[in-house]
């Protein structure tokens, strides 16, 4: 019986040790390295070449959707799971594009997560069922948002901004110059339609991209 050699990534290392004993429960299943940001798991994906990399979204700095992305552009046959809080389509939708194989939800049962790691390691796409629902919800017509029109490079700049990231900080985190990352800025305003930061805070609040409630 072969083993899925699997790298978690979650920021809490409370969190990433019961998953560990989750899947380690399992005799095919063994978790080769563990770690907290964005910026780590591409780092560890490059050292240990693992069948699957579970990654959280909510990352300090690089998120894990980021990471995913720069994952699948060095190695277009990587397998990612995204096991995230998040329960939104937009998450959901923004990792499958960023080249995750699946998407599990935190508020789907133990067992699905041990399915959804095996079937990432064979090459199938997996959704947990909630996922599932909210994305063919998401493609009735007239449901589109506009947070979908915004590209994976500005969705994550919009995400960093509503933190309340400096423009210095987002260039340093995503590798580009700071009027690269002031030009997506402005691209973003003109896509949400948004006059002022505070007015994409809001946005981001409603959609739980960030911490808070948007009222």
């Amino acid at each position: 019986m072969s083993v899925v050699r699997v790298v978690l990534i979650d920021d809490h290392s409370v969190v990433r040790e019961g998953y560990r004993r989750l899947l380690e429960r399992t005799p095919d299943i063994a978790v080769l390295a563990e770690a907290a940001t964005g910026e780590e798991a591409y780092r560890l994906f490059s050292e240990q070449r693992p069948d699957v990399v579970v990654m959280d979204i909510n990352l300090p700095g690089m998120s894990g959707i980021e990471a995913t992305r720069r994952i699948l552009a060095r190695d277009p046959e990587a397998r990612v799971l995204v096991f995230s809080m998040h329960e939104d389509a937009l998450f959901g939708s923004r990792a499958l594009q960023a080249g995750a194989r699946g998407y599990v939800t935190k508020a789907s049962a133990p067992e699905v997560l041990v399915e959804a790691v095996r079937a990432v390691a064979q090459g199938r796409m997996f959704l947990s069922h909630d996922m599932a629902q909210r994305l063919a919800l998401q493609s009735v017509p007239g449901q589109e948002l506009p947070l979908d029109a915004l590209s994976p490079r500005e969705f994550e700049v919009f995400r960093l901004l509503a933190e309340g990231r400096a423009v210095s900080d987002i260039a340093r985190i995503l590798s580009l110059s700071q009027k690269t990352i002031a030009n997506y800025q402005s691209a973003i305003k003109q896509k949400l339609e948004a006059q002022t930061s505070a007015q994409m805070v809001w946005i981001a609040l409603k959609r739980g991209l960030v911490g808070g409630k948007a009222e």
